[in-house]
């Protein structure tokens, strides 16, 4: 005879009555997965700091010697971010 609502036999893994292993795995489950959201944010602060101080890919005012200065004004120059005119103000100012 068949059973009645919610009376059949199951042959599986039922999840929800895991017991006290499956509870433990969910609750490490959950923990990795914050403190995987918490190291995403705390990277995602410090690239945004790095990035901020410098002002992107350009170095620091100061601590660029003459050829380096060079080099940067040139390497602007290949890249189209300025322009051949720019350029050559760029290489007055310098000396160069």
């Amino acid at each position: 005879m068949m059973g009645g609502y919610g009376q059949g036999t199951s042959y599986g893994y039922n999840m929800m009555s895991g017991g006290w292993l499956g509870g433990l795995l969910m609750l490490v489950f959950g923990l990795l997965v914050l403190a995987g959201i918490a190291l995403l944010v705390i990277w995602a602060i410090r690239a945004s700091h790095v990035h901020g101080a410098t002002g992107g890919s350009a170095p620091a005012p100061g601590t660029v010697g003459h050829d380096q200065a060079v080099a940067i004004a040139k390497r602007r120059l290949a890249s189209g971010e300025i322009t051949k005119e720019e350029y050559v103000e760029l290489m007055t100012a310098l000396g160069g």
